[in-house]
């Protein structure tokens, strides 16, 4: 039941915050999607929270 919780709480981040991002679109736009993916899993915030939230799925 923990892991279904924890899911559910990083698509909740997802739907809120991600789900058509600027900087995710101008970085796909302008570097590519393998740059954009990398920017938001080391240096956004949220995507930070989401990574750490990510870990307790381990």
């Amino acid at each position: 039941m923990e892991r279904k919780k924890v899911i559910q709480e990083a698509e909740s981040i997802m739907e809120t915050y991600c789900k058509g991002c600027f900087l995710h679109q101008h970085h796909k736009e302008e570097k590519g999607r393998r740059f954009a993916h990398r920017f938001c899993i080391t240096q956004c915030t949220v995507g930070k929270k989401i990574k750490s939230i990510g870990k307790g799925l381990c």
